[in-house]
């Protein structure tokens, strides 16, 4: 498996071998320092704990956790299905780095992130909902949700589509290729858009 963290950059868009525009999203992936192994045997199950990016000014228990590492802006775990710890192809340990160079051109990502924050929204911009016809009688009710159908229930059911507040959710885009991977520059380009804002951290991983 392979897995490391980033963060966005921008979106712009490039142009393949046959002369055909490609969208491509920007992301700053690594370098990644693996600050954790958890077993089966004491944590219960296991996992590769990686930081990303650099704290300013880390706490007394942060500087305990990464001791003799670099404290890092984001820490995110990657569960093993098995009881090796593999990233890639190697096996991983504590203080290991590790980079962008493990993906390839071509390979398919899942790209998860927190999407970004639209405040509080009705139901036509949240759920998509077409509003009433703008006719007689129906005067201020064009964008308003209408009856919920709770009269025989005498509450509203759960998960009843509402206004309410839109975005800031854990969001994946699955299915991403690979155009371009810059080793260099820590650099690794996916087809298509990703979650979040600019600056925002981003968790990509590959089978």
């Amino acid at each position: 498996m392979k897995y490391i963290l980033g963060k966005k950059i921008n979106m712009t868009q490039v142009w393949d071998d046959k002369g055909h525009v490609v969208p491509i999203t920007i992301i700053e992936a690594g370098p990644c320092v693996v600050s954790q192994i958890r077993t089966k045997e004491k944590d219960g199950y296991t996992a590769v704990q990686m930081g990303f990016g650099k704290k300013r000014n880390p706490t007394k228990p942060m500087k305990g956790h990464m001791k003799d590492i670099t404290p890092a802006q984001w820490l995110r775990e990657c569960r093993m299905t098995g009881t090796d710890c593999k990233i890639g192809d190697k096996e991983v340990k504590r203080g290991d780095i590790l980079d962008v160079g493990q993906f390839q051109s071509g390979d398919m990502v899942k790209v998860s992130g927190v999407s970004k924050g639209k405040g509080f929204q009705g139901v036509v911009k949240r759920h998509g909902f077409h509003g009433h016809p703008a006719t007689h009688g129906h005067k201020d009710q064009l964008r308003m949700p209408g009856a919920i159908g709770a009269g025989g229930m005498q509450h509203v059911r759960k998960g009843q589509r509402m206004a309410g507040r839109m975005g800031g959710e854990h969001v994946s885009a699955a299915f991403l290729k690979v155009v371009s991977v810059d080793a260099e520059h820590n650099r690794l380009s996916v087809r298509g858009a990703v979650p979040g804002a600019r600056g925002s951290m981003l968790i990509i991983t590959s089978k």
